[in-house]
């Protein structure tokens, strides 16, 4: 599914491109800074045995998109032709479905995620669909899709699934 980043992206240098084989060691450290809070806590670990953690667990985590999300689109957020983040997504019947998104720490807390998720949901909406995410249930984006109208619909130990119905506005208040 294509769509249109916002003037407001693409004024500050925002793009996106499709995410080739070049773009690994990018994205393990990309993985690497989505676990670096996580992995603070294991004081007996070396910086070595956290790399070597977070190299096994993306592999992982790439082999398992690959080989269970065959209509995923993989998606490299650049900015100023640099890449910044990934995006993820794969379209369903009645929704689409964020499989995975994320930016450097440089990038985020500064609205660029709120802007490409509306963007996003924009997108959907216009064919007819919502837009829907698991997350993690201690991740601190949690707050972020509930400002924009995304409800919990199912939850496991570790995920919520989320979902933003059609025409379910955003909840513009922090």
């Amino acid at each position: 599914m294509d769509f249109a980043l916002p003037d407001g992206l693409l004024a500050h240098g925002y793009r996106l491109r499709a995410e080739v084989e070049q773009d690994i060691p990018f994205l393990q450290g990309l993985y690497a800074s989505t676990r670096e809070q996580e992995l603070s806590a294991l004081s007996d670990w070396s910086v070595a045995d956290k790399r070597a953690f977070c190299d096994q667990q993306f592999a992982a985590q790439r082999l398992h998109y690959r080989s269970h999300i065959p209509n995923c689109i993989y998606q490299i957020v650049l900015c100023d032709g640099e890449p910044v983040g990934r995006l993820y997504i794969e379209e369903r019947v009645t929704q689409v479905h964020v499989v995975d998104i994320a930016l450097m720490p440089s990038h985020r807390g500064r609205g660029i995620g709120t802007v490409l998720l509306l963007a996003l949901a924009d997108a959907a909406a216009a064919r007819g669909k919502g837009i829907g995410i698991f997350v993690e249930r201690y991740n601190p984006a949690l707050r972020l899709y509930h400002r924009l109208g995304f409800v919990p619909v199912s939850q496991t130990d570790i995920y919520l699934e989320m979902e933003r119905l059609v025409d379910a506005p955003p909840q513009l208040v922090s």
